[in-house]
């Protein structure tokens, strides 16, 4: 199984099945860029071996660690809140290499294009999420990068406390994954 198809079978088991299916709508409209490598230079998300992961395998990492985690948040699977977090960690990345997937290096402001993506789209999110859940949901999008985040306004005040939880873990994740700190059910 590659890990597409393993982050496909992660969210069926733990999103609503409203949440998977819009998933898997979505999925579909997105550039497909799930091989690509993470770092398109090369110098940065780098294993212990040295290789760069493609998109798939980090967003993964994030996936099974947020599960095995979440309940320091009491979030439980088949839930909106597991939705919503499944969807920002799934999501973060997704316009990483431009709206269309065809840029040849990553685009530094992919967060801010993801989240609004998802902002343009907040009516078919509110079928199935609240409106605090959506808004959590885009936040952990847009602030993936914590204070390297493109509408960060000033990144010597930037203060966590200004932001959501999943914010935060979104952050945490993404940065778990990229110094391969995470170990999934895929041993190498």
């Amino acid at each position: 199984m590659n890990y597409k198809e393993k982050i496909i079978a992660l969210l069926e088991e733990h999103m609503t099945p409203k949440g998977f299916k819009l998933w898997k709508g979505i999925d579909r409209t997105l550039p497909d860029i799930w091989e690509r490598p993470t770092s398109s230079t090369g110098k940065h998300h780098r294993k212990a071996n040295g290789r760069v992961p493609d998109q798939a395998e980090h967003a993964y990492e994030m996936l099974f660690a947020a599960v095995k985690i979440w309940r320091l948040f009491n979030i439980e699977p088949k839930t909106k809140q597991a939705d919503t977090l499944l969807f920002a960690i799934a999501l973060h990345d997704s316009l990483k290499y431009g709206k269309f997937g065809n840029r040849p290096h990553t685009d530094y402001q992919h967060d801010k294009t993801a989240a609004d993506m998802v902002n343009g789209n907040k009516e078919t999110f509110l079928k199935i999420l609240e409106e605090s859940q959506f808004l959590e949901m885009e936040e952990a999008i847009r602030f993936h990068m914590g204070q390297w985040s493109t509408q960060v306004a000033n990144k010597q005040t930037f203060n966590w406390n200004d932001f959501k939880p999943y914010t935060f873990l979104v952050h945490i994740l993404d940065m778990m994954s990229t110094a391969d700190i995470i170990q999934t059910d895929v041993r190498e």
